[in-house]
């Protein structure tokens, strides 16, 4: 094949996930450039976008992750080189600034054509350089967790040292959280219904960790644990089943991202609880082109290193799914290209 391709059928599903030549890219044109594509790893808005409950209605080239090397420089380009190391965006068109798109119209995988492929043609602001010394597997794991992690906590939350940080769970974005937090100075709690997996986040510098199946009150045992002053910041993942919880973890004024839906979209919303604490709740859909470029100025300030859980060839795209779907995983996930 000239340009292996991973194609996602109308409507998604497991089932409609093919592999195929998707052709060569075009040659770059002015402000673009040709990447091959090493790696990309797997989010939890990529599995519901090919498992088929957010799935285009055309087909459609999955994965919003997406590094690897320049091969192609077009014309006015002068950011990137051939041989560059570069990582794909969330947002392409969101350069700097406030937010400024509603959902996933232009997000790579979903909205347009994603990263399950060996070679791109892309505007070069659709990259930024990866950190140096970093893998293609490990560059891949940013694009979408770690960025959002970086911005959850240092560009809505102005982190600073000395501050406690609650995450939940051990996926990608809890997991960067965790290591950006306790390399800017903070405390951190971290949550997970596996006591082998809160082993894991303790060895990593997690100061309390609380098993949330043995312990459905998690939000008031943090609280305790705190001296009875709550937690700055907390990392929600979980969405309307966890959110009462991390209400009642936060300090007085404290701060809330909200990232994740893994319990779904609807639910009661605990307003009393974001009222006598006022609470501040910001919804964290990944972040801009400059935010990447501030998370990788920091990664190479650090000794930071994306923990990833498991390796998958392209070709069995829907088997790194299938892992992710079991819960076992233990930071990324990652697709070798």
């Amino acid at each position: 094949m000239q340009n292996k391709t991973v194609f996602l059928a109308p409507g998604g599903g497991f089932d409609n996930v093919s592999v195929a030549d998707g052709g060569e890219p075009p040659a770059p044109a002015a402000g673009e450039i040709t990447v091959r594509i090493r790696a990309s790893s797997l989010n939890f808005h990529d599995y519901g976008v090919v498992k088929g409950a957010t799935a285009p209605k055309e087909t459609r080239i999955p994965m919003a992750d997406g590094a690897g090397e320049v091969t192609a420089v077009g014309a006015e380009v002068d950011e990137f080189s051939v041989g560059d190391p570069v990582v794909s965006t969330f947002f392409p068109n969101w350069l700097n600034g406030p937010p400024r798109h509603e959902g996933f119209a232009t997000t790579p995988g979903d909205g347009v054509d994603g990263y399950a492929r060996e070679k791109v043609t892309a505007p070069a602001t659709a990259f930024t350089r990866a950190p140096m010394g970093y893998s293609h597997a490990e560059a891949a794991t940013l694009t979408t967790a770690g960025v959002t992690a970086w911005k959850a906590l240092f560009v809505d939350g102005a982190l600073k040292p000395g501050e406690t940080v609650l995450v939940q769970g051990t996926g990608g974005v809890s997991i960067f959280a965790l290591q950006l937090a306790r390399h800017a100075g903070a405390r951190v709690f971290a949550t997970s219904s596996s006591d082998e997996k809160l082993e894991r986040l303790a060895a990593m510098g997690a100061q309390h960790v609380i098993n949330y199946n043995d312990d459905p009150e998690w939000g008031k045992t943090a609280h305790r644990l705190t001296g009875g002053q709550g937690v700055d910041h907390v990392v929600e993942v979980g969405g309307p089943g966890t959110l009462e919880q991390s209400m009642r973890a936060c300090r007085v004024g404290g701060h809330i991202a909200v990232i994740g839906v893994l319990t779904g979209v609807k639910g009661d919303f605990p307003l009393r609880f974001a009222l006598m604490r006022q609470l501040r709740l910001d919804a964290v859909l990944v972040g801009s082109r400059q935010h990447q470029m501030q998370l990788v100025d920091a990664l190479e300030a650090s000794d930071i290193r994306p923990v990833i859980d498991r390796h998958f060839p392209l070709e069995e795209l829907v088997e790194a799914f299938r892992h992710e779907e079991s819960g076992r995983h233990f930071g990324k996930i990652c697709l070798d290209i």
